[in-house]
């Protein structure tokens, strides 16, 4: 790949990753703060995303692999998402604000799979050159935590116009990309392959299916800290929140450079289980930091360590997940992966830690140390199932092979 095709598809993530990053940080914050959201609506919001994980593989598996070439598509979910976060930034009742923010997140995560297909097709060596691209995806997560900051967003629904104003020049941007035509077209149309259903299969083998169950529950700790992190810390004081938890994406990069050599050392259940135990270390940093505001570290160790919770689950788990699946099923394994952990479980997740933070909110305040404690709680014990129950295949196929 040449500087300047790499230049360009640094842009296109950049910019896809800035749009989300401006305000899935911070709406907890301000649908809370300004909106009078109650635990359980802030929950469902940020459960959109999930319903979008699962709704997304119908667009990209049915009309972007058939009919459209994914760079106009690209640019059409983009503009039409552009326009559905400026309404969003509109509505104060969540009745109107939830089924438009389902449609954007539709239209979003639909995108997420267009500039990973149009990432690897433009790749000569996708091993070497698709993680180099996609570095830009935290650099891009971390510039729209540093603006919102910066422009005062966090409470308020210009997070939402600045993702807007992103969207739109993604959308005209997506245009010049590289073109990118439909590879199935006229093949037939599988609704098993398009949700991953040809992988099930695999769950036939009790490693794979131990790995499948633990990945979907520890995304249920996980959508804590996406949907709470940013109040928590505000109503803790902490000034500049958004721009501090951009902190998180630098520990990506690290940890994800570094993942090669722990991987090496422990194998892939050494990563997984370091992954699974480092939510439980992370939530409980934040409920003792609660009680204990002077011991700042604590919450930034927390943030920092963001990097092992994210990449030793799902980097490592695409990595675990092509290994378990044959060449023939690998795209389906992929798709199945997806569902059950960035939809099933953030979806689960995300309903739970807003009926948990609805549970422990009296008088308007939280009791941050009890809605903590339950993440920490449930990573720990799963921690400890995964231990116990995962075994390592050893035959042909297996990650050990």
């Amino acid at each position: 790949m040449n500087f300047i095709l790499l230049s360009r598809l640094w842009v296109m993530v950049f910019l896809h990753y800035f749009v989300w990053g401006a305000w899935y940080v911070t709406m907890g914050t301000y649908t809370t703060a300004k909106l009078g959201f109650l635990g359980g609506q802030v929950g469902l919001a940020y459960g959109s995303t999930a319903v979008g994980a699962m709704v997304s593989p119908f667009i990209v598996g049915i009309i972007a692999d058939r009919f459209f070439a994914t760079q106009r598509l690209l640019a059409c979910l983009h503009l039409v998402g552009a326009g559905l976060l400026y309404w969003i930034s509109t509505l104060k009742e969540f009745q109107q604000f939830y089924p438009v923010l389902l449609a954007y997140t539709i239209t979003y995560m639909a995108c997420h799979g267009l500039t990973n297909t149009l990432a690897l097709h433009h790749s000569k060596n996708p091993a070497k050159e698709f993680p180099l691209v996609m570095v830009m995806a935290s650099v891009g997560w971390i510039a729209s935590g540093l603006a919102v900051s910066w422009f005062k967003l966090e409470d308020n629904a210009g997070m939402f116009r600045l993702a807007s104003g992103a969207a739109l020049i993604m959308g005209v941007y997506s245009l010049t990309l590289p073109h990118t035509p439909p590879k199935g077209t006229g093949a037939p149309i599988s609704l098993g392959t398009l949700l991953g259903f040809d992988a099930l299969k695999l769950l036939r083998n009790r490693a794979f299916a131990t790995f499948m169950l633990c990945s979907f529950l520890i995304c249920v700790p996980l959508s804590f800290y996406f949907s709470w992190m940013n109040v928590f810390m505000n109503e803790m004081h902490i000034p500049n929140a958004a721009a501090k938890m951009t902190l998180g994406q630098v520990s990506d990069v690290v940890f994800l450079l570094l993942l090669p050599a722990f991987l090496s050392r422990v194998g892939s259940k050494g990563i997984l289980l370091l992954g699974i135990s480092a939510w439980a270390v992370r939530f409980g940093l934040f409920a003792v930091f609660h009680q204990n505001p002077s011991a700042i570290w604590m919450l930034f160790t927390g943030i920092l360590l963001h990097g092992m919770c994210y990449d030793f689950i799902f980097v490592m788990g695409r990595m675990l997940v092509d290994k378990y699946a044959g060449e023939d099923i690998r795209g389906a394994a992929q798709g199945l992966h997806a569902i059950v952990t960035l939809g099933a479980g953030m979806f689960v997740g995300s309903w739970l830690s807003g009926v948990a933070a609805q549970h422990y909110t009296e008088a308007g305040s939280h009791s941050w140390q009890s809605i903590w404690l339950i993440p920490a709680v449930m990573g720990a014990v799963l921690a400890v199932v995964f231990a116990i129950f995962y075994r390592e295949d050893k035959h042909e196929g297996s990650p050990s092979s």
